[in-house]
């Protein structure tokens, strides 16, 4: 990091035994000890997978619901016109548009955090591709959020879904809950999440799929985790 840490930090630091590789049970229990910030911290779960996202067949990108939700309120806006508009609206999405909602955009008013469109919109979104895109907002078929099944779009997002995709060395960031969750319930987000990177695995991924893993609060240092036991988690 280049900087001096706080001295906040180094007493987390000290609660972390920095030669051990923990187990899901240990990580959690020990990350929910780190809790230091005013406000309740996001569990971070980073993954380094052994794969090259330059090739088309070694992409990992995709989504998953987790059972006890990410804790974060989710605004989520939906591209439609007519009848699916009004289910959007029905089901919960808390901005609905077409042309107009594309206009906002690109006057700089983004106020949602996941964008689900019908198939027919993408040719108007595509118009702010290049806005979209960049903030891991451009609605995708991989991650169910192009589809004409508009309301368990909005709910699956409501509920806790997580979008996810490899970045250029290989790594996947996702908050997986919130400090205040129980370890049960941050387990279980953990595992379901980790089971479907497994689930994704490509056939032409090679050697070991999942390299490095490590937990941690948006405040804390992180503890390693055991890539042999979420390599062994299945859905």
């Amino acid at each position: 990091m280049g900087k001096k840490h706080s001295k906040r930090y180094q007493q987390l630091l000290e609660k972390i035994d920095k030669n051990k590789v923990y187990s899901v049970d240990e990580a959690v229990e020990t990350v929910k000890n780190l809790k230091s910030a005013k406000f309740d911290e996001t569990v971070e779960l980073a993954l380094r997978l052994g794969v090259d996202p330059r090739h088309a067949d070694q992409m990992v990108r995709g989504s998953v619901v987790l059972p006890h939700g990410t804790g974060k309120e989710v605004r989520v806006a939906v591209f439609a016109k007519g009848a699916k508009a009004d289910e959007a609206k029905e089901c919960g999405a808390d901005i609905v548009g077409a042309e107009d909602l594309v206009e906002e955009i690109q006057n700089g008013k983004i106020d949602f955090d996941i964008a689900i469109a019908t198939p027919d919109m993408m040719g108007l979104v595509g118009k702010i591709g290049r806005i979209l895109g960049p903030k891991g907002l451009m609605p995708n078929p991989k991650t169910g959020t192009v589809t004409m099944d508009v309301c368990k779009a909005v709910k699956n997002a409501k509920a806790g879904q997580v979008n996810f995709r490899v970045d250029k060395k290989g790594n996947i960031h996702a908050g997986i809950g919130k400090a205040s969750f129980s370890p049960e319930a941050l387990k279980e987000n953990l595992e379901t999440f980790v089971a479907q990177i497994n689930k994704l695995k490509p056939a032409a991924s090679k050697g070991r799929y999942i390299r490095h893993a490590a937990l941690s609060l948006t405040m804390s240092p992180a503890v390693e985790l055991n890539t042999q036991e979420l390599m062994d988690i299945k859905a």
